[in-house]
């Protein structure tokens, strides 16, 4: 690997400056983005090695980050067990047949690694693309997350069927979520296979749980996979909103990486960590809104905060919005990239 910034950080070791990737750096702020997503749907995009890599490559070629993450979505998963999934622009991800009684989750499948396959070949692209320049991250969905989709239907604000299936039926939640951990650990295997040199597990709506719901029906089953990932060198981040909470928590999964919200303070969380264990995060993606000055002065406070920390890597706490000018997220990756210890 020409840079090894990425990889090193992950593992705790020395780096001469922090590393820096960022959540959906690619997509929709990127007008170049926006000229293949006019051509093709969104699932076309991810199940199309060659646009997948196209779009994979795109924050690679023009914001020159530390690493690439695989072009794809959480729940490409979820599909593949038997829900109908589609995404309606401005609305976001459907699932037209809604996991809600016990039929449901009996008729999803386990056994369905094939119709995944596009990614592996995907992944296959990128790195023949890649060529040894930088890591390339592979990812899956949660099984709490996945299955929120699932049952909603949908995105959500309040989780509310979620939250009753989980409080009324607890023994069919955990049903469910063993069955989408089974296939979210091999998805993650077939990705290794495949070549990834990373991999990200994104709990997107964990912070919709307490903290014993947590423990029980998402912390179990996020260690599970973790635990059940046939990997040599290869580093695991571990990310959700609410990791400003639930971070004590996520470190017991053993992930090598906790990646942090915006809303704590990252030394103060990873020194809280066990020893050897990164950190990912955490500036506001907000931020990236502001005027250039702001921004600099930004990143650079939470680099003289975190100095002397092995086991960072900058990336915001949570994914680039859509409108948030290219121009600011390119300097905030020039500022991080001029930075030395």
């Amino acid at each position: 690997m020409e840079n090894n910034l990425f990889l090193d950080a992950a593992f705790s070791k020395q780096t001469e400056r922090p590393p820096v990737w960022m959540m959906r750096q690619a997509g929709r702020f990127m007008p170049q983005y926006w000229e293949i997503k006019n051509k093709y749907s969104f699932l076309e995009m991810c199940k199309t090695p060659e646009i997948a890599a196209d779009v994979t490559m795109l924050p690679v070629d023009l914001l020159g980050i530390d690493a690439a993450i695989l072009f794809s979505d959480i729940l490409v998963t979820g599909e593949a067990m038997g829900g109908d999934l589609s995404f309606t622009q401005g609305v976001g991800p459907k699932f037209a047949n809604p996991v809600r009684t016990e039929a449901d989750v009996e008729a999803l499948a386990t056994d369905c690694l094939d119709k995944l396959q596009y990614v592996a070949d995907a992944i296959k692209v990128i790195q023949q693309r890649l060529n040894g320049s930088i890591p390339l991250i592979g990812f899956a969905g949660a099984p709490f997350t996945v299955m929120s989709y699932l049952v909603e239907g949908g995105s959500s604000k309040d989780f509310k069927l979620t939250k009753l299936l989980i409080h009324n039926h607890p023994a069919l939640a955990h049903k469910l979520l063993a069955k989408i951990a089974k296939v979210t650990t091999d998805y993650l295997n077939l990705q290794i296979d495949a070549g990834v040199n990373a991999l990200q597990l994104f709990d997107s709506w964990a912070l919709a749980l307490s903290w014993n719901d947590y423990q029980e029906f998402s912390h179990q089953y996020n260690a599970q996979i973790i635990a059940g990932l046939n990997r040599t060198n290869i580093p695991v981040i571990s990310f959700c909103k609410g990791s400003s909470v639930f971070a004590p928590i996520m470190a017991e999964a053993k992930p090598d990486v906790v990646s942090i919200d915006w809303n704590a303070d990252l030394l103060n969380i990873k020194k809280a960590l066990p020893a050897g264990m990164a950190v990912q995060g955490n500036l506001d993606p907000h931020i990236l809104y502001a005027d250039q000055p702001v921004i600099k002065a930004q990143i650079h406070k939470l680099f003289e905060r975190m100095r002397g920390e092995n086991g960072f890597i900058f990336n915001l706490g949570h994914g680039i919005m859509p409108d948030i000018p290219f121009d600011n997220v390119k300097y905030a990756i020039e500022v991080v990239k001029e930075f030395r210890y």
